[in-house]
């Protein structure tokens, strides 16, 4: 049975690029939309917000002389291409799928309304939440917390390249402690680069958990459905 009714689920768009580092690998996705329909399909309702990193990001060294706004807007828009692109392969799963963005775009997909979005939901659709909150210097964790909070999701699942929450990047340092439960004041007082602090503050504020968890381990996302112990729970 699982463990949650209703899931945010955030993925990096560098994910969805696979080995390749840029763009989409299509076999990449294939996979992961292949756990993601599988989880669905038990019954859970799924909304999904994707980055946009392996396309633009506003804050990357290919966006340093730019203007903040602009930047971060072509960062939203790489998050339509990445969410089409999951769309298509989950509706190959025999999955329904809808995308809805923050930033209008009719002939692509349909505009964000919550309520829309919440019957979706209700229906068994997954829910592409695409285009961040439409507005510049916010992240697309800070978004994700904000769909989340607003479709009453249960927690917000956060799929990284790592296992959890350590104190400083296991990534560099093999010394690195990891951590299976920890407060969100835990999180911003030492700055533990998990999330976004505006979205771990959003959280904290509205008592919503977040799940971070390793997106490279096959299963962990129906694992993570479960409530089986992977990666770390803050809360």
């Amino acid at each position: 049975m699982p463990r949650y009714e209703r899931i945010l689920l955030k993925l990096s768009g560098e994910v969805l690029a696979g080995q390749n580092g840029f763009g989409v690998d299509p076999e990449r996705v294939k996979a992961m939309a292949a756990e993601v329909a599988a989880v669905a399909r038990t019954g859970v309702q799924l909304g999904l917000v994707v980055g946009g990193g392996n396309f633009f990001r506003g804050v990357a060294a290919a966006a340093r002389n730019m203007d903040r706004v602009a930047a971060d807007h072509m960062g939203m828009l790489a998050t339509v291409i990445n969410a089409l692109a999951f769309q298509d392969a989950l509706e190959k799963q025999g999955v329904p799928t809808r995308v809805m963005t923050a930033i209008q775009i009719h002939q692509v997909a349909e505009p964000y309304i919550r309520r829309r979005a919440i019957r979706h939901l209700e229906k068994g659709r997954i829910v592409i939440f695409a285009a961040g909150t439409s507005n510049p210097y916010f992240s697309t964790d800070t978004a994700a917390t904000l769909r989340a909070l607003e479709i009453k999701a249960q927690i917000v699942a956060k799929a990284t390249r790592v296992n959890g929450v350590y104190d400083k990047d296991p990534l560099k340092h093999p010394d690195a402690t990891f951590f299976r439960e920890v407060g969100y004041s835990d999180v911003l007082a030492k700055n533990l680069a998990v999330m976004d602090a505006s979205a771990v503050a959003m959280c904290r504020d509205n008592a919503l958990p977040i799940l971070v968890f390793n997106l490279n381990t096959d299963g962990n996302i129906m694992r993570m459905a479960m409530g089986e112990p992977v990666g770390t729970v803050i809360h």
